[in-house]
């Protein structure tokens, strides 16, 4: 069981969230192939049009489906800690994740939607504007992949591997702990990609794993 509150079944909850984070994908896609500004936030990190749109889309379709939720978003994040620290279960969002790469326009940005239950995860989407392929899973039913066909097939982590291993790595923000590591392992494969793509390479067995 996902929710603590049964108005709505697991499934139902699953699929209606699936479909809020593609009408996001959606709404950014219209913006992407657009002449687009963007600006820069307190922490200097870039915000577009197309970061609010996508909030304000996935907030008001969350509190129709779950209005007993409360949500936590990257454009909302300055709800008191003292209000959220109290919080059982709560979305968590990030509703355009990858914003330099939506400013490169190299199709490396998605939408990240979470349930979160006492600061675990138990739902989240992972949905990819560009080629409308979106990754899903929940501790209840496991891990799915949809293309742009909406054709649906579950997805695993790789098994075990010896060499070479594959590594991913972000486009935008280089790590000097990578570099390190990459000193001591003798045979890897870098896969460099922007935003949570890179998880969802691991949880589809694409890649092994994200040195972060």
């Amino acid at each position: 069981m996902i929710m603590h509150d049964r108005k709505i079944s697991d499934e139902q909850l699953i699929i209606s969230t699936v479909q809020i984070a593609k009408e996001a994908g959606e709404a950014i896609t219209e913006i992407y192939n657009s002449d687009f500004d963007y600006q820069l936030k307190k922490d200097l990190s870039p915000i577009t049009a197309a970061d609010n749109l996508s909030h304000n889309i996935i907030t008001e379709k969350l509190k129709t489906l779950t209005p007993e939720i409360p949500i936590l978003s990257e454009e909302n994040c300055d709800i008191p800690y003292k209000i959220r620290s109290q919080w059982t279960q709560y979305w968590l969002v990030d509703p355009l994740d990858g914003t330099k790469e939506f400013i490169k326009r190299n199709g490396e940005f998605t939408v990240n939607i979470a349930l979160m239950d006492n600061n675990t995860p138990a739902l989240g989407i992972i949905h990819v504007p560009v080629t409308n392929e979106t990754y899903w899973g929940s501790k209840v039913n496991g891990s799915f992949y949809s293309n742009e066909n909406n054709d649906v097939e579950r997805i695993r982590i790789s098994e075990y591997r010896q060499n070479p291993i594959r590594l991913v790595a972000s486009r935008s923000h280089p790590s000097e702990m990578l570099n390190d590591l990459l000193e001591k392992i003798i045979d890897y494969e870098i896969i460099e990609v922007g935003s949570s793509i890179k998880f969802c390479l691991i949880a589809s067995g694409q890649a092994d794993c994200y040195p972060r």
